[in-house]
């Protein structure tokens, strides 16, 4: 049998500038979860006591469930778990085809982020990774008989600093971890398929040896051009004399080449007005 995937962190020292609430958009969904589910205020606010203060020890996390032990001030210890729904094999492929459907929402959560559009263009296919109001469901072995109690609500303050800091501590709770995500994206099929195309079409490409296969040889430069143009030598037809044909040749010519020169000027003047040569009046 595969054992669960799982995280393990240290404990957060005391630090009472943090800001139990979460910073980032998706750390304050998580604890917006937990205070509108909660029947009273002051297991709150006694939480975010408890949390700032360092009284949650080492954090455990891996899928549907967040665990610790809690301390109180008198010493005490309490076992607090808190429980959140795994997404289903379906759910997991239809959040995989809307981060395949994108490349900047990979990138997004490679550098710990997580795209507010991509949690609602998951939303609008039925998966919901963020928790709602009940979705959180706590457990601790404390006599208290609050929903949460102050032991719960410290450890999921505590949580959202998880998810602040790494958006794939959500994922896990959800069911599965950054490689068991990574591996789903590769195999995913980000959109729907040709009639009668194969389940997984090789893609198009050119074989490393054929790229980089050095280039044939260029041929030889042609000869360089002489400004004198040289008249053709043809036979003239009957009735016109040889020499008079060459002439009219090279005189075409020279005319042809005067008219290229004088277009190129035209359009040179008209791109660059400040380059002509015509001097002030």
């Amino acid at each position: 049998m595969t054992a669960e995937p799982a995280r393990a962190f240290p404990a957060f020292t005391p630090r009472t500038s943090r800001g139990a609430r979460g910073r980032t958009w998706w750390g304050r969904a998580w604890t917006d979860a937990l205070e509108d589910a909660a029947l009273s205020g002051e297991p709150l606010r006694k939480g975010r006591a408890y949390a700032d203060t360092g009284r949650v020890g080492p954090i455990t996390v891996s899928p549907g469930r967040i665990a610790a032990s809690v301390h109180d001030a008198d010493g005490s210890q309490c076992e607090t778990v808190v429980r959140i729904e795994r997404l289903t094999d379906a759910q997991w492929a239809r959040f995989l085809g809307q981060v395949a459907a994108r490349s900047g929402y990979l990138a997004a959560l490679l550098d710990r982020d997580m795209p507010q559009d991509l949690v609602t263009a998951a939303e609008d296919t039925d998966v919901r990774l963020l928790p709602g109001m009940g979705d959180l469901d706590p457990d601790c072995d404390c006599p208290d008989w609050e929903l949460p109690c102050r032991h719960a609500a410290a450890l999921c303050y505590q949580a959202a600093w998880l998810l602040d800091a790494d958006p794939f501590v959500l994922l896990l709770l959800r069911g599965r971890d950054e490689r068991a995500f990574l591996d789903g994206l590769r195999e995913c099929d980000p959109g729907p398929r040709a009639p009668g195309s194969p389940a997984h079409a090789p893609e198009a490409g050119v074989a490393a040896r054929e790229a980089y296969r050095p280039a044939d040889p260029l041929p030889a430069d042609p000869p360089p051009v002489s400004d004198a143009v040289s008249p053709m030598r043809i036979t003239p037809p009957p009735g016109i004399p040889a020499g008079t044909l060459e002439s009219l040749v090279a005189e075409a010519a020279r005319r042809a080449r005067e008219l290229l020169d004088e277009s190129a000027r035209r359009t040179e003047r008209s791109e660059n007005p400040m380059s002509t040569a015509d001097g002030p009046s």
